[in-house]
């Protein structure tokens, strides 16, 4: 095996862990600013879970150590888990606590506007939200049959004029299995039809379209924003996914977890994904970069207890009934958390190696 051979292996997983330990890193940095701000000392910021391999430099009373376990992180506020301690995190007030809980994840939502920014000034265009444009039609589908193609504008369904994605999806599954007329433009030309949504939707949906905006040229100003409203669609679709999921609606297998092999897995494919209808490769990788990051942060707010989620609702009841949750309860409820979640991810990760994820070829 050759060193050039040996460095192709090894550049991809060394990428891989750089990028999931920035991402971890940044959730971190966000408690770890937090306890800064709202004065609360930090005894501790980790790279990785200890046993501890060195302590990198101490800086205002905080230790900065690197780990062992990789994959993780942490910081350890003072008194995080005492209320003896008149300046520890467990002694502060819990609006106060909320915050430092919230930042973690707000770090990483932040992270994914600004990656958002970042695909935009590449591909040097935005999404104009004002209108509406077919990227694809399904074959044999109600919208070919009703002869929409690829790059139509949708500008109307019956009387109501449609500005938005979101305001067409409405409008068609109000009417699962009856005729809709609809007025859009193509090539300058402004044309009529008839599609009727199917009564039981498929698929690819209740008339087999995948729909997005047209293009308008870069603005960084207007970067900003759309960046924010990029990251909040992400959301939304993932929480729609898991509803989907919970009802049914999903097959499970299109929205399994997965480990750190099925993320090196999709970002081994998305890497080596050549530049495609004009988007260069590292558009998708940044893209890639940004849901894992919304997953994190998403993740790490679920109401479960040892998460900053769970952790948040424990402070709740402090506000709503005035009464604390003693924190003997909250420290061995968020134990057991702690060590199942240990188990899951065990689980989850050998679930990758059983059972790998299949990933479409591009």
């Amino acid at each position: 095996m050759t060193i050039q051979s040996i460095f192709a292996f090894l550049q991809p997983i060394v990428e891989f862990v750089l990028v999931l330990g920035s991402l971890i890193v940044v959730h971190e940095l966000g408690h770890f600013l937090a306890c800064r701000a709202l004065k609360i000392p930090v005894d501790e910021f980790g790279i990785g879970y200890p046993p501890r391999l060195v302590t990198l430099f101490t800086w205002r009373g905080t230790k900065f150590s690197l780990n062992w376990l990789p994959f993780g992180g942490f910081v350890r506020p003072k008194g995080e888990n005492d209320l003896d301690i008149p300046d520890g995190l467990a002694a502060t007030n819990p609006w106060k606590r909320i915050l430092v809980f919230l930042a973690g994840p707000t770090m990483n939502l932040l992270t994914a506007v600004i990656l958002s920014i970042a695909i935009y000034s590449i591909l040097k265009y935005l999404p104009d939200r004002t209108h509406v444009v077919l990227l694809e039609v399904v074959a044999d589908s109600p919208a070919a049959q009703a002869g929409l193609q690829a790059g139509d504008v949708i500008l109307q369904v019956r009387d109501e004029q449609i500005d938005s994605t979101a305001e067409l999806r409405t409008v068609i599954y109000q009417s699962l299995g009856n005729p809709l007329q609809l007025s859009y433009e193509r090539d300058g030309e402004k044309l009529q039809t008839s599609v009727t949504p199917l009564a039981e939707p498929g698929e690819f949906g209740a008339i087999g379209i995948y729909m997005g905006n047209p293009e308008k040229p870069f603005n960084l100003l207007a970067a900003i924003p759309e960046g924010f409203i990029t990251t909040y669609e992400y959301c939304r679709d993932l929480f729609n996914m898991i509803i989907g999921l919970i009802r049914g609606l999903i097959p499970a297998d299109q929205g399994r977890l997965v480990g750190f092999k099925g993320m090196f897995d999709i970002y081994s494919t998305v890497r080596e994904v050549d530049s495609t209808d004009g988007i260069p490769a590292i558009v998708k990788v940044f893209s890639f970069i940004a849901s894992i990051s919304i997953s994190l942060g998403l993740i790490n707010l679920l109401p479960v207890p040892a998460m900053d989620g769970g952790r948040i609702a424990f402070a709740l009841p402090e506000i709503i009934l005035r009464r604390r949750i003693p924190i003997r309860y909250e420290n061995a409820i968020n134990l057991v958390s702690f060590m199942l979640l240990l188990i899951l991810m065990v689980i989850i990760n050998l679930q990758d190696f059983i059972n790998p994820i299949v990933i479409p070829t591009p």
